[in-house]
């Protein structure tokens, strides 16, 4: 299945398949009450969404964006939980999977308390480039969603793009 810019694959509440990103990049946002969103997560080729459903069936947690032209292939729930009843040692496969994850979520928090904002946002262009490097993070995320995801606020994310052009 092949996502443009822009175009949803799930939204926040529902319940469904399993997603395998094979190429491209989405991006996991929590839409509150108000309207207003919240980036929550950047998914990259090879990981297996939602993470909070890898054992169990949960609602969608955020809604799945592909931010530059993805490649998903869906996986069935009913054959996602199959193959983990059928095959234990996957449970394991999981748990690794999802100790990345949460490994990167640990260094992410430990970066937002040590480093300056400027780092952090060269930081992050960096990561990003190493996934998608035809276009800068900048073009496919909005200072707002780049503040959230580096702890800065939109004015200072400005602020440090516009210094890191000059």
């Amino acid at each position: 299945m092949l996502l443009h810019k822009g175009e949803v694959l799930f939204r926040q509440g529902e319940t469904g398949s399993l997603y395998h990103l094979k190429s491209g990049m989405l991006k996991i946002v929590r839409v509150h009450q108000n309207g207003s969103e919240l980036l929550m997560n950047i998914i990259v080729p090879g990981e297996t969404i939602p993470h909070h459903s890898l054992i169990s069936q949960n609602p969608y947690h955020g809604t799945a964006v592909a931010i530059v032209t993805s490649e998903v292939e869906p996986i069935p729930a009913e054959e996602w939980y199959g193959k983990l009843e059928r095959n234990p040692e996957k449970y394991r496969e999981v748990a690794l999977l999802l100790q990345q994850k949460l490994r990167m979520m640990q260094q992410r928090m430990d970066h937002l308390t040590t480093i300056s904002p400027s780092d952090r946002l060269s930081m992050f262009q960096n990561w990003f480039a190493e996934y998608i490097q035809e276009v800068p993070v900048s073009d496919v995320l909005t200072q707002e969603e780049i503040g959230q995801w580096i702890g800065i606020r939109r004015e200072t994310v400005n602020r440090l793009l516009k210094k890191h052009s000059l």
